[in-house]
């Protein structure tokens, strides 16, 4: 497991986590930019672009078991409000090494000791879960949606990342009136096909256990809740930016 601040990511290693992505994130739906059914793939220099824009805060996590990239992420912070935000802008699991708690141990090393909120949109169940699982000290059925009714479209407005900022807030936690079956979930006008998140959200919501509503083509579910009070000092040690040990390659280091 390593962790970098965005600086520190070089361009061997946005070629490794473009690979990744191209490979293993999705295929395109019918409305999507590509030809519906392939790949969902990025460039180095998109990816950059996205998810580590020139003049802002970011950082990135990557784990490698037995030489393989097996999953990354990368994140974004920004103050809004008085607080600080930790946005997910990408997770990617290699699909040989999923199911082994991964999502949740990279998201784990991600978090910082000054983050206040945290955020993701997605358009898979198992992201928004596995963000709950890191920040933790709540029921993923029944997360504190009302920081994320009052403050979410504000938060988004401020990101420095365009994709994020240009998103719209849509379903029942936003609008009363909404009768879509949406709770919390954003318009961002990406068609990526949603076969396999389909199925897991019919997993969640038949254990009951899934709090953010359906799940239309152009749109991913919104997460967003704010970081349990603790009575940890502020000017505790800050993980970010540093490589942090070798993590056992098995889901022991996740909660």
């Amino acid at each position: 497991m390593a962790a970098f601040n965005g600086e520190q990511v070089t361009d061997a290693m946005m070629k490794d986590a473009t690979r990744l992505f191209s490979e293993n994130y999705g295929v395109w739906g019918d409305k999507g930019f590509g030809k519906p059914g392939s790949r969902v793939k990025m460039s180095p220099e998109r990816l950059r672009a996205q998810c580590l824009p020139e003049g802002s805060k970011t950082a990135y996590v990557s784990i490698t078991i037995d030489g393989v990239l097996a999953g990354n992420v990368f994140a974004c912070r920004w103050e809004h409000a008085g607080r600080q935000v930790c946005w997910v802008t990408q997770l990617v699991v290699h699909s040989d090494y999923r199911e082994r708690r991964l999502a949740t141990t990279l998201l784990l090393t991600l978090i910082d000791d000054d983050d206040d909120a945290f955020g993701i949109m997605s358009s898979h169940p198992a992201a928004c879960k596995a963000l709950a699982k890191a920040v933790g000290d709540f029921r993923f059925s029944e997360p504190p949606l009302d920081f994320a009714r009052d403050h979410a479209m504000r938060m988004l407005e401020a990101s420095p990342i365009s994709y994020i900022r240009e998103a719209k807030v849509r379903g029942r936690l936003f609008h009363p009136d909404d009768t879509s079956g949406m709770v919390s979930a954003v318009d961002s006008n990406f068609y990526v096909d949603h076969g396999e998140p389909l199925e897991a959200l019919a997993w969640f919501q038949q254990d009951g256990n899934w709090p953010l509503g359906e799940l239309p083509d152009g749109h991913e579910f919104l997460f967003l809740v704010e970081r349990p009070r603790r009575s940890r000092p502020r000017s505790a040690p800050s993980r970010r930016g540093h490589a942090v040990a070798a993590a056992n390659e098995t889901s022991e280091a996740a909660s």
